[in-house]
């Protein structure tokens, strides 16, 4: 592939995804990753930070999905419910990406270091969901045990959502885990 084809972007997160999970994430380079995208080691730098950022390249987008769905939540909805709805619009991004999170899902477990970055992301995504919240009006502690509660039953619906071979609708794994986490009290 030549640099003047369309979609560098993609080509690298594909070419990226391809070599993670034949040679493993730590032995390949982002030079590895722009060779195999037909792109240039610049190019890939100008996309992305670092050989990690393929992998968590959504997570900003995500955030702001969830944040903004807080937001638009009923008025009468309770924080968990609010939060919940970040939850599902978050994982509605995903759902035409179903083999990439699987594979990604893979690659992330299978490296520690990807595994603490993975944290960070939730602890971001959870961060974020308390700030809607309390924009919002939800005070403390309610803003942040709704939000990190909520970035919980994401993290159970999201490894039901992959695990299985037929594809389930993310939204129905939310309520089950959110059902799941109702039934404890």
């Amino acid at each position: 592939m030549g640099r003047w084809e369309p979609d560098a972007r993609g080509r690298m997160i594909r070419a990226a995804m391809d070599l993670f999970a034949e040679r493993g994430f730590e032995p390949t380079t982002a030079g590895d990753v722009a060779a195999r995208a037909g792109v240039t080691e610049r190019t890939f730098f100008r996309h992305f930070a670092d050989k990690r950022e393929v992998l968590f390249d959504g997570a900003g987008v995500m955030e702001r999905t969830a944040h903004d769905a807080i937001l638009a939540a009923p008025a009468d909805s309770s924080p968990l419910d609010a939060a919940l709805a970040g939850m599902v619009a978050a994982g509605g991004l995903l759902a035409d990406q179903r083999d990439h999170a699987v594979r990604r899902s893979r690659i992330v477990a299978a490296n520690p270091g990807l595994q603490e970055r993975e944290l960070l992301k939730l602890a971001a995504l959870a961060d974020t969901t308390t700030g809607a919240l309390r924009a919002r009006g939800v005070a403390e502690p309610a803003d942040a045990l709704a939000a990190h509660s909520a970035v919980t039953v994401f993290r159970v619906a999201f490894a039901r959502w992959i695990e299985g071979e037929e594809p389930r609708d993310f939204a129905a794994c939310v309520a089950d885990a959110a059902a799941a986490l109702r039934a404890l009290t």
